[in-house]
């Protein structure tokens, strides 16, 4: 038996807001879209990945708080210490950095962390040994 993690599905206090969101920060896109109002299901995914990982978000949900010392978290993976800088000014600008940029011990890498429009943290790595830009630490 093969198993395959496909997707993730968060339910999010304004989906519009949230679709911004990880356009803006995330580079996703929607791929597939479905029901209205608060039935409204948004898949989303990193260009080409559409058919391995999708991000679900469903509307209708409340906002959550996560204390800075709670590590909970999703994480894209970037290709330079600098990208991960980057990401966290935008996010202080914008009033939602969540982890100030930080190094860790290898596997973890360079990260910071950044809420969604729900409270979700999203981490933003660099030197971690997954994903496309693996092989570029």
């Amino acid at each position: 038996m093969t198993v395959a993690f496909t997707h993730c599905a968060l339910q999010v206090a304004d989906l519009d807001k949230s679709i911004a969101f990880y356009a803006r920060y995330c580079g996703m896109e929607i791929v597939k879209e479905h029901g209205e109002g608060r039935a409204r299901v948004v898949w989303l995914a990193s260009p080409g990945a559409g058919d391995r990982f999708v991000l679900v978000l469903l509307g209708g949900g409340a906002l959550r708080e996560q204390t800075p010392d709670d590590m909970t978290h999703y994480g894209f993976g970037v290709p330079t210490r600098d990208d991960v800088d980057r990401i966290a000014a935008m996010a202080k600008v914008d009033g939602c950095l969540h982890w100030e940029p930080r190094e860790y011990a290898p596997p973890t890498g360079y990260l910071c962390g950044v809420k969604d429009p729900t409270g979700y943290v999203v981490e933003f790595s660099y030197g971690q040994p997954l994903g496309p830009h693996a092989d570029q630490t």
